[in-house]
């Protein structure tokens, strides 16, 4: 089953799904994706006419454009998401949070989209950590394929 993680760059999640046997939905691979078929010189990507039509499905032209330009890589990722892993107060060392806006529309499309979903919060501690990873692994079992 494909499984958006998020945050969508935690290479912990990504890892841990993808152990799982499951698809992980990430920004690195849709930015690998972009990278391998632009050939530009560019830091890090250069922005098509499709990634802000893209943007703007999910978020007005009022919304900030930083908003929109996450959104454009999460939102094709989240309509294809089978399920949702979703880590709560990581810090940013854990993975890109983005903005606040951007992680409350993103929570926003979770829920709209109606898939399983599992919210986790950030452990504290190494025992913390086993039972975040006890949980995602047993909600992870769950899916059916």
């Amino acid at each position: 089953m494909k499984v958006f993680i998020d945050p969508p760059n935690s290479m912990i999640l990504f890892d841990l799904v993808e152990r799982l046997g499951h698809e992980p939905l990430s920004s690195m691979a849709v930015i690998q994706e972009k990278v391998d078929n632009i050939e530009v010189d560019m830091p890090p990507m250069n922005v098509t006419l499709d990634d802000v039509v893209k943007g703007l499905k999910y978020a007005g032209v009022e919304v900030p454009s930083g908003i929109r330009g996450r959104l454009s890589l999460w939102g094709p990722m989240i309509e294809a998401a089978d399920a949702a892993v979703v880590i709560n107060d990581a810090p940013f060392s854990f993975g890109c949070v983005g903005c606040d806006r951007s992680n409350e529309m993103t929570k926003y499309l979770i829920k709209r989209r109606g898939i399983p979903v599992l919210y986790v919060n950030y452990p504290s501690d190494a025992a913390g950590a086993k039972t975040m990873v006890g949980q995602i692994k047993d909600f992870l079992g769950g899916l059916k394929a």
